[in-house]
C-alpha cells in the first residue's frame, strides 16, 4: 500500500491496529466533529443532511456526557427551542416522540430522550470514549505556510481502551463546549490562594440535592454560593427549598457576588420573554427576602483559609472575611479548553477568545442574548481554513449563549462546508429578550439605573443553564413552574429535585 495514501496507527501500547485509508481527495475525508453534545450532534446531522460525512468524537462514555453530569435540573428553555430541526428529521424514520414542545426537559430527559436517540440514529458516525488530544495540518504544524491550506487537518485521538490513532479530516468543527473548565474562586480569574487545597469542600456546579451524599453536605450547614447567573439562582432557590424541608433545618446560603448594585441583580423577573428563566431569577430572590440566604457585595475573594474546625473561611481583597462556611459552590462561568487546538492558527478575541469577527456581537458589557445579531460561518471562521468554533466553545467566555443560537451556527458551517455560501450566509433567528443574560457591566462602572433591590448587580451571568428541579420526564408534561409574581412568602415549597432514571 501507498505510503503517501495511508497513515499507520498504534495503540498506547504499540500494537498495531488497522491502517487507516487516506484519500487523495480531501473532499472525500470526512468533517470531525468534536464533542456529541447538543451542538455536535446537531452540526452532524445538518452535515449528514448535505450528504457529507461527519466523524463525530465524543470524550465521554455516552452522548451528551456533560449534559448528563447536571441531569437533575431543568432548562429555562422548552422542549420546542432545544431540538434542532435537521435532528428531528434524521430521528423522523426510527420512530422517535417528540416531547411535548411546550414543557421543559431537565439535563436528563434532554440527554436520554434526544441526544442518546440521535446519537443513535448516526451509528458509527458517533464514537465514545475518544478523546480529542490534538488537531494540526497533516505534515504542517502552525508556523509552516506551504500548501497548508492543501493539506487535511490531522486529529489525534485517545481512546478510553488505551488505543490511540491519527484520523485525516477535510474540516473540523469543534463543539467540545467549557464545561470541563469552569472558573476559579479567585477575583483575578485565577485560583484564590488555598483553593486547590480546599478542594474537598468546593465544588464548582450545581448541587444535587435529591442525591444523599450531596443531600448530606448541605443540609442543616452553611454553603456559600460563588456567581450571580442562572446556576447561581438555580443553587439558592435548590439550598432554600431544602431548609424549608423536614431534614434541612438549619441549612443557609451565603451569597457571593463581587461587583455593584443594578436593577437586573434577579435578571428579567416577569419581563422576561422566556418565563422559566426570569422565574428562576425570582425564586433566588425569594430565598433572600424569606432569610435562607444573606449577600454580600463588592466581595472578590483573594484567599481561602480553614479555621479550627476545618471549615472554610473567605477573605477578601480588600481584607474583608465572611464567617467560616461549611462548603462552596462556585458558579463563575466557564472557559473554553483551547490546548488541544495549540498547532491551529486561530483568530480570538483577546478578551472573550470568542472568534474575533463574533466577539463584538456577543459581548456581555453590550448584549443579553436577545440582542445578539444573527450569525454563522463568516463570524465563526478563523485563519485557519475549514476550522469552526460552534456552541458553547465559540462564545469563549460570554455567558450570553442559547441552544437556538448554537442550532444555527452548526446549520450555516453545514452549509459553508457543502459549498452552498448563500444558505451559509442567510443567517436568520430571532431570539428572547432577558435580563437574566444582560452584561455584567464594565468593572469599577458605578451603577445608573435604579436598583430593585439592594442586591448588587450581576457578574458573569450564565446562560442557557438549568433553571430548577423536578417531575415530568421525557415527553410526560413537566411539574408546572412557580411563577413569583406575588408576595415571597406566597410561594409553596417546591418539592425537593429527582433525579431522571
Amino acid at each position: 500500500m501507498n505510503a503517501a495514501t495511508t497513515a499507520s496507527t498504534t495503540t498506547a501500547f504499540d500494537v498495531p491496529v488497522p491502517d487507516v485509508p487516506v484519500p487523495d481527495v480531501p473532499g472525500r475525508l470526512p468533517v470531525v466533529v468534536v464533542g456529541a453534545g447538543p451542538a455536535g450532534l446537531a452540526a452532524a446531522a445538518h452535515l449528514v443532511g448535505r450528504g457529507l460525512d461527519p466523524l463525530v468524537l465524543e470524550a465521554g462514555a455516552q452522548a451528551g456526557a456533560a449534559v448528563r453530569e447536571w441531569a437533575h435540573v431543568r432548562l429555562f428553555s422548552p422542549w420546542a427551542e432545544v431540538v434542532d430541526p435537521a435532528a428531528e428529521k434524521l430521528l423522523a424514520p426510527t420512530g422517535w416522540t417528540k416531547p411535548d414542545p411546550a414543557t421543559y426537559p431537565t439535563g436528563g430527559d434532554w440527554a436520554e430522550c434526544y441526544l442518546q436517540p440521535l446519537a443513535d440514529a448516526l451509528g458509527d458516525k458517533v464514537r465514545t470514549g475518544a478523546r480529542v488530544t490534538g488537531v494540526s495540518r497533516a505534515g504542517r504544524d502552525r508556523i509552516v505556510d506551504t500548501d497548508r491550506e492543501a493539506q487535511p487537518f490531522t486529529v489525534h485521538v485517545a481512546y478510553a481502551d488505551g488505543r490511540e490513532e491519527r484520523i485525516l479530516a477535510r474540516a473540523v468543527v469543534d463543539a467540545s463546549g467549557t464545561w470541563a473548565t469552569p472558573g476559579p474562586i479567585g477575583g483575578d480569574g485565577l485560583p484564590a490562594l488555598g483553593e486547590r487545597a480546599a478542594a474537598d469542600r468546593i465544588s464548582y456546579r450545581v448541587p444535587d440535592l435529591a442525591d444523599p451524599a450531596a443531600r448530606a453536605r448541605h443540609a442543616g450547614r452553611r454553603t456559600a454560593v460563588i456567581g450571580s447567573g442562572a446556576s447561581a439562582f438555580t443553587a439558592l432557590a435548590l439550598l432554600a427549598d431544602l431548609a424549608k424541608s423536614d431534614d434541612g433545618a438549619g441549612t443557609h446560603a451565603t451569597w457571593i457576588l463581587r461587583r455593584g448594585v443594578s436593577g437586573s441583580t434577579f435578571g428579567g423577573g416577569t419581563a422576561d420573554q422566556l418565563p422559566a428563566r426570569g422565574a428562576l431569577g425570582l425564586a433566588a430572590k425569594a430565598a433572600v427576602d424569606e432569610g435562607h440566604a444573606d449577600a454580600v457585595t463588592g466581595f472578590r475573594t483573594h484567599t481561602v483559609e480553614r479555621d479550627a474546625d476545618g471549615r472554610l473561611v473567605l477573605v477578601a481583597e480588600d481584607g474583608r472575611r465572611l464567617d467560616p462556611v461549611d462548603e462552596v459552590v462556585v458558579l463563575t462561568g466557564f472557559r473554553p479548553d483551547l490546548s488541544f487546538l495549540g498547532e491551529l492558527r486561530l483568530g480570538l478575541d483577546e478578551r472573550l477568545q470568542a472568534p474575533t469577527a463574533l466577539a463584538p456581537l456577543i459581548d456581555p458589557n453590550q448584549h443579553s442574548c436577545g440582542t445578539v445579531y444573527p450569525h454563522g460561518a463568516k463570524e465563526l471562521s478563523h485563519p485557519e481554513q475549514g476550522l469552526y468554533l460552534v456552541g458553547m466553545k465559540s462564545y469563549g467566555r460570554a455567558p450570553t449563549f442559547l441552544a437556538l443560537t448554537g442550532y444555527e451556527q452548526v446549520r450555516s458551517v453545514a452549509a459553508a462546508l457543502a459549498g452552498d455560501h448563500e444558505a451559509a450566509e442567510r443567517v436568520e433567528l430571532v431570539l428572547p429578550e432577558t435580563g437574566v443574560c444582560g452584561g455584567a457591566g464594565l468593572f469599577d462602572q458605578p451603577a445608573t439605573d435604579t436598583p430593585a433591590t439592594d442586591i448588587p448587580a450581576t457578574d458573569a451571568p450564565a446562560t442557557d443553564t438549568p433553571v430548577s428541579t423536578g417531575d415530568g420526564g421525557c415527553c410526560a408534561p413537566a411539574r408546572p413552574l412557580i411563577r413569583l409574581d406575588g408576595p415571597a412568602s406566597a410561594r409553596p415549597p417546591a418539592p425537593a429535585p429527582s433525579r431522571t432514571p
